[in-house]
Order: structure tokens, then sequence, then C-alpha cells
């Protein structure tokens, strides 16, 4: 694995590269971390040139402010755009976890820069039919971050999202590596609890823009998060899309809880589109 700064407007983003064959960009989950997709990424860097990175004013990716700002969906497609031209002459396989609204948005904008997305679980809230509860549970997230702090925000984000994560590794479990990048994820949350969470849930993406382009989307939902609230918005735009719904092992973070399973899928959906669309 080889790191690296690219500098964008307003910020630099740091990324880490494996791997050979054709490019794979993994855009990481909400205060996202690259190394945080360290056994996805290893997984799949025998077929594929994966790259994932930190999101702009996140761990090692810095703003050229120097302090937090709001946190833009279109800001952060054009990161991964910029991305994709710098490593690649050509369009990319993307793959976008749990925030994965930025490759919604990447694709509906930037359709020449991919060359198939799987958008797993993508927390787009405002497409749902009770939206406004969800927009008033994210708001009280919000209100709880600035009132009481981090913890009872999180507690209470954590509770909305019922049992639809799966469990985090335990300190005493990790390497040193894993260590560090759970410390930075830990600084990260409150960050995106206050500059980017509302923003991102109340996004509702270009679905005349995806229809267009609807063969090289695939939407997908963890097998485990069925009757959970982060499984109902990836199958709200899949109907509305009229794609099927691709089901994935593991719960909203089952790219990180079933890893190798999760890249053996991940490389067969590739594979099939990349056979298709040749």
């Amino acid at each position: 694995m080889r790191s690296d700064i690219l500098a964008v407007p307003g910020a630099h983003l740091y990324y880490e590269i494996r791997g050979e064959g054709p490019l794979l960009l993994l855009i990481p989950g909400g205060g996202g971390d690259a190394s945080h997709a360290d056994e996805l990424a290893e997984a799949l860097a025998a077929h594929f040139t994966v790259v994932a990175y930190d999101v702009r004013g996140y761990s090692r990716s810095t703003l050229d402010t120097g302090r937090p700002e709001p946190q833009r969906v279109a800001v952060q497609s054009e990161d991964a755009a910029r991305l994709i031209d710098h490593l690649s002459g050509a369009p990319a396989f993307v793959f976008g976890g749990r925030w994965s609204i930025t490759g919604l948005d990447l694709l509906a904008r930037y359709p020449q820069r991919v060359r198939a997305l799987v958008a797993h679980e993508p927390p787009c809230f405002g497409v749902l039919p009770d939206a406004a509860d969800h927009r008033a549970w994210v708001e009280q997230v919000y209100r709880l971050l600035l009132a009481e702090g981090p913890a009872a925000a999180g507690a209470h984000f954590l509770a909305g999202l019922g049992n639809a994560m799966g469990p985090s590794p335990q300190p005493a479990e990790m390497t040193p590596r894993q260590a560090e990048t759970w410390a930075r994820l830990a600084a990260n949350g409150p960050i995106m609890m206050r500059y980017e969470l509302r923003e991102f849930t109340s996004h509702i993406p270009d679905l005349d823009a995806l229809a267009a382009v609807s063969d090289r989307l695939i939407i997908a939902a963890g097998r485990d998060t069925r009757g959970y609230l982060p499984y109902r918005p990836a199958a709200e735009i899949a109907d509305r899309l009229g794609r099927p719904l691709a089901e994935f092992p593991g719960k909203h973070n089952g790219p990180r809880t079933h890893a190798a399973e999760f890249a053996r899928q991940l490389i067969e959906v590739f594979t099939t589109e990349a056979s298709r669309l040749s």
C-alpha cells in the first residue's frame, strides 16, 4: 500500500492505493477514513487498483481554512471525480459505503467518470414517505450534540438506526494501525454530526439523471438490515428506478464486519458489469 495527497479546491485529500487492475474507488462513510476500509481493500486488491481516501475535513484530509466547515454533497462528489481524473484516464468502478449518497451524486453529475457504481444503503431519508419524522430525529441529534455533547448525540443517532450496525472491534483486539484508525474516527464523529449529517440525510438524489444511466447502478442493502431504517432508502430508490435491490452480507457496516464475503460479491458484480458493458 502507498499513500499520497491530492490538492483540490479548498482542501488536500489523503488517499491510499493497493493492488493492480482497473481503478476501484471506495467512498467512505460519514466522517470517513481510508484506513477504515483496510480489510475490504486488501480483499479487492488482487483484482483492482483500489483507492480509499479520507473525506475532506476528516482525519488526514485537511481543509485549507484549518477549521471544520459545513460539508456539501456536491463538493464531495466533485472531490471523488477529481480523484478519478488524477489516478486514471478511464472511468472507474465505484463502491459507496454508508455515505454512498456521494456515489449517487457522482454518477448523476459525472457519469463519464463511472464504469459502474454499487451504492450500499445510501441514507437518503428524504426519499421516504415519512421523511419529516427522520428530519426531526436528525435535528434532535444535532441539538443534543450542541447541548450535551457527542456521547448523547451518538447514542440517540444509533438508537434511531435500530439494530442496524454490527459490533465494533474491542480495543484489546486491535492492531496499532486499527487503534489509530478508530481514534481518528472518534474525533471525526462530532464533526460529522455537526457539519454533515443534516445536509446528507436530507439529500434527494437526482433520480431523473440516475434513470438515464441506471444500467451502471447497483443499489445494495445489507441482508441483516432488512426491517431497519438504513435498508429503506435503498429499497425506495431501487423501486423508483425500476432496478433490483442487491443484498450484500451483514448489516449497515457489512463492508467492515464481513469484508472477505462482501469483497467476493463486489468482485462478482463488477466483473459481470464490465463484461456486460464491454
